[in-house]
Order: C-alpha cells, then structure tokens, then sequence
C-alpha cells in the first residue's frame, strides 16, 4: 500500500535542516500542488554505482542538503563496515562549480568528521580526476566529488571511489543504499564549522603537485615536436578545467592555447551551451568560431568536470570533429609505439575498452600481439578490469570508452580529460613535424587495420511496458541460437548474425560460448545485447549493441561497421539502422523518438 503523500511531505519537513527547501515544500503543500510533490515525494532517488545524479530540488526524488546529508551517513557507516583502518585512513572529497557542490562536499566532511573519520577536503575547485588520484596517493578508504559532470544546469551528483581508486561496483553500490536507508536521522545539520575541525586536513596543494608529477610521466620522450608549431583553441565549457589544462600544456612542453574567452571560466550557469557536453551537436561551435579567428588547425574540449576530453581538426577548411572511437584508436596506437619503443615485451602490454566501443583496438591487438580485453560499460568496470590484468602481470597504459573517456598510466584508473588533452596536443604536434595531420595518421591505420565505422544513437521511450514490449520481441523473433531454445533475429541490414551476447538478468545467453553458452561479462540489470554479424559475398561485418540506459529513457544502440571497402562499409550502416528501427524497435508503431 502507498505511502499517504501528507506523510511523505511531513516526514521531509521533519528531517530537512535546510530553511529554503523546507520551505519550498512547504509552499507547494500549502497550495495544494499535489502533481509536483508526487514527482518530487514519491520514489526516492536510488543510490547506484554511478552514486547519485539529479535535479536540485526539495524532495525525496532530487538532489538536496538532506540527500547528500544520509547518503554520507550512510556510506560513512558502510565504509567502517569494510575498510580496515578506515578512520584513519580517511576520506577524500573534491567538488566541482556547480550550484550546491562547495556545500554539498562539506556537508560530506561533516559526516564524516561526525563519526570521528578523517575527511581530505580539496580546497576550492578540482576536476573530477583529482579525486581518484588522491584517494592512491593517499591510501584513502574511500573518496566523493560533487558533481555532474556535462548534465544540464539544474543537475548535480554524488560520485564515490572505492579504496582502490576506482568508482564502486557491486555488490558495494546495494550494500551502500541499504546503509543510507538505516541513517536516515540527519546527525549534522550544516557545515559552517567543517574547516575548523583537526579532522579536516587540507592537502590540495600536495596532490595537485602530485598529479601534474604524474601528467609529467605522460610526456613521450620519443616524439619529437616543437612546441609552438600547432595552433590549439580550447574550450572548458564553462568547467573546472582550465587551470588544469593549461598548466599540462606547459609540462608538456607547449606554448599556451588560445582559450575560448566566452567558456573558459568556471560558470554554474553555463550561458553558452544548452547541454555543456562536448559530444552534443553544437557544442564546439563557439570553439571552432574562435579557431577560425586564430588560424588554429585544432580545437581540444573538455567537459565540465574534465574528465573528458573530445578535439576536432580543420581538414582543407572543413571542421571534422573525431568521434570517440577515433580518438580511443589513434591513443591506442600512440600508446603502443610508445610501448614498443621502451623495449619491454609486447606480450606484457594490455588495454581495455568497453564492450560498446570499437573493435578496432582489438584488431590492432591481434596483429600487434598485445593482449585487448573487453567489459561492461563504464569506468567502473574499465578500471577494475585494469586492476586485475595488473596482478595477473600485464601493464596496461591505457583504457577508453566510446563516450569520449581515456585514462593513461598507473596513477588513475579512471577518465581523465586532461591527459587525453596533453596526449592528443603531443601526437598532433608530432605528426605535424612528420609532415603530416592526426586525419591523415588515422587514416594510416585504417589501411593497416582495416576501416571501421561507428554509427551510434538513440530511441527516446518513456513508458518501461513498450520498453519491455521491444526486447521481447527481440528475443522471440527468429531462429538463432533455436538448438539451445533461444529465438533472437537470424539477419540484419541483409547480414547474417553468426552471433549473440545477451548480458540482461535473467536471459544470460552467449552463442559462442559452448557447452554453457553462459556469457563471459557480468550481467547487467538494464537490457544490453550484443550481435556479431557479417556478409556472405565480401568481407563486411558489424557489429550491434544495444541497451537500455541506467539514467534516461532512452534506448541505447552502438553500431560499427569495419571491412576493406569503407563506401560499402558506410551504407552497410544506413540499412541496419532502418532494420533496426523499424523491424527490431517498430519505432513508428511505438512512438519512438529520435534525435
């Protein structure tokens, strides 16, 4: 049976110790506005591994002082629970620029320091990477940042690292949201005495010192480039990155970038961006604007919390932004040569990517004889997939996923926004004393390792039945995989599937994984399934993932196409995503929107 709605709206005026939400609820009790206290009241927000995101708002459903209040409790109480010394140890927090965040990351100190817990509190604004490299340096239990990373303004979030640096995973993300949901009694009420307390100890400085030691590691002593040969226009999006950018630039060995005035500086607002994500159609333009004013041949873009990173080149007058993928290929081949240069067995090199992301690393590990490992989505798994090839005695440089995240050495295993900047501004630098542009290497190494083609989008769905409706139909709509009682589609765009992944809870089934036929990953709670399929007459195939998203209705597909003929390669593409709108997703029938 529900909760009655004047419960809820009375429980949260109880415990909230903030004056203005408590009177933000008030006011929309008072006037009735049932429909927006249902919206907010009703579900709580979920702690997951990705910790909490959402709007800033009064309510049990939104990001608020009393949210981030029990959740530190909570993973306060966890952390004791299952990290040995963790008082000592301590915790480290780091916030970013938004509205909120300072606060939030000292109502965490606070929670911390109530339970007798050392809390490392970045003074000022950090990028997200700072985090996870103090929580190693350190020997920290656990670490938080504030942030939301590119979400729109109205957003913020709650991210936590575990004590191997690395963002949670299971079972410590369930272990974590049941402790919440036992220290529900808000034990501090604000944070105005946070920094006078002997347990808060400030230590920015040092890791900052630290992690640009760190960005020093990165610089390729092989390459040789003159530093003020390239023009470079940057952008942070209106984030925390540029003095962290800027400053890798000059340990890189460059003149400094021409800033895109208008986005450069930390602003909540972000006045310029509808959606302050590199990635998002229109994003790059105020930068390209700028690098055609400056004759820059580049343009580099972090997020807002930096930790990723995307770049464009002008090709003969026309701006080509990479996508993720290009740029995960060109860091992967940039961190082999590296790696065949310092003479160590190439056998011992290892990366990793994400299950979504392109194969192209994977057919450069084949013929380069590195090992190339793949997992779920997520730094999350990325990371720890990092760690355990590590104590099984490999080295591993370098990790990406698709969604424009890259992480480079030993120190953070974790997407770093501004490595990848200092990476991708030498390797163009040094292609540019070669004679020759990041666009034409990659091209060199589509010939070397044949040309693939990513076609990534999605459907917009907000009703979970029609969702559940179109994976149903997926799995019971053809004869592959029919010896071992399964029925998912046998074709695609006029491909044969010769194979299927599905990693959903309760449907676990990996066709070429006999005689189990049980999937090699870890299942996903959200629909993800992955198809493998290729030509009868030449040498084209791709390959098709498709998921439902943990944070927005929306489902996810992530297509890429490779093969020897890179025009049949591109319209190959085209008609797997008709057949997959329209056959697999009845898109039309289903209202489906598209972007």
């Amino acid at each position: 049976m529900n909760t009655p709605l004047k419960d809820l709206v009375e429980e949260w005026l109880r415990l909230d110790p903030n004056e203005s939400t408590r009177k933000d609820v008030e006011h929309l009790w008072n006037n009735n506005a049932v429909g927006e206290l249902e919206r907010r009241m009703r579900t709580r927000i979920e702690f997951g591994t990705a910790g909490l995101r959402g709007k800033m708002e009064a309510g049990w459903s939104r990001m608020n002082d009393l949210i981030v209040i029990q959740a530190s409790q909570g993973l306060c109480a966890y952390v004791l629970q299952h990290i040995q010394n963790a008082a000592t140890r301590g915790v480290v927090v780091g916030h970013d620029h938004r509205h909120n965040s300072e606060r939030w990351a000292q109502l965490t100190a606070a929670a911390f320091i109530a339970n007798n817990v050392k809390v490392y509190l970045h003074n000022g604004l950090v990028h997200t990477p700072m985090v996870p490299f103090s929580v190693k340096a350190l020997n920290a239990a656990c670490g938080v940042m504030i942030t939301a990373s590119h979400n729109p303004k109205q957003d913020n979030g709650y991210k936590v690292y575990w004590e191997n640096a690395v963002q949670i995973i299971g079972p410590h993300d369930v272990g974590i949201a049941q402790s919440i949901m036992q220290h529900l009694e808000p034990r501090v009420h604000d944070a105005s005495r946070v920094m006078e307390s002997d347990l808060c100890v400030d230590c920015t400085e040092e890791m900052k010192k630290g992690y640009f030691r760190s960005l020093s590691n990165l610089r390729a002593k092989m390459l040789s480039f003159d530093g003020a040969s390239v023009a470079f226009v940057n952008t942070s999006m209106h984030g925390v990155g540029d003095p962290f950018t800027s400053k890798a630039f000059e340990i890189a060995g460059f003149s400094p970038y021409t800033p895109v005035k208008e986005q450069q500086h930390a602003d909540p607002e972000f006045p310029t961006v509808k959606f302050p994500n590199p990635e998002e159609k229109g994003a790059l333009d105020l930068a390209i604007a700028t690098a055609d004013a400056k004759g820059a041949l580049y343009v580099l873009a972090q997020d807002p919390d930096a930790d990723r990173f995307s770049a464009a080149e002008n090709c003969d007058g026309k701006w080509v932004t990479f996508t993720g993928d290009q740029l995960g290929t060109l860091f992967a081949y940039h961190v082999f040569e590296t790696y065949k240069a310092s003479s160590k067995p190439i056998g011992k090199l290892a990366m990793v990517a994400s299950t979504v992301s392109s194969k192209m690393v994977e057919a450069m590990a084949q013929i380069e004889g590195f090992r190339f490992v793949d997992c779920l989505t997520g730094f999350k798994f990325i990371g720890n997939t990092a760690l355990d090839l590590v104590q099984a005695g490999y080295e591993v440089p370098f990790g990406y996923e698709e969604a424009i995240g890259y992480m480079f050495g030993s120190e953070i295993r974790d997407k770093d926004g501004v490595a990848a900047t200092m990476v991708f501004a030498q390797l163009a630098a040094s292609l540019r004393a070669r004679g020759t542009t990041v666009s034409a290497h990659l091209q060199e190494l589509y010939r070397r390792y044949g040309y693939f083609e990513t076609s990534n989008s999605y459907f917009v769905c907000t009703d979970p039945l029609v969702i559940e409706n179109i994976f149903r139909k997926i799995r019971s709509s053809g004869d592959m995989g029919s010896s071992q009682g399964r029925s998912y589609p046998s074709s695609i765009g006029g491909l044969q599937i010769r194979s299927v992944v599905d990693l959903t809870e309760g449907h676990a089934y990996d066709s070429t994984n006999a005689p189990t036929f049980q999937p090699k990953l870890p299942l996903s709670l959200g629909h993800m399934m992955q198809f493998r399929a290729s030509s009868d007459s030449d040498d084209s195939r791709i390959v098709l993932t498709i998921r439902t998203s943990g944070t927005e209705p929306k489902i996810k597909y992530y297509l890429e196409g490779s093969g020897s003929n890179r025009q049949a390669v591109h319209n190959l593409l085209g008609g797997v995503v008709d057949d997959l709108a329209e056959d697999w997703m009845n898109a039309t029938e289903n209202g489906l929107g598209r972007p």
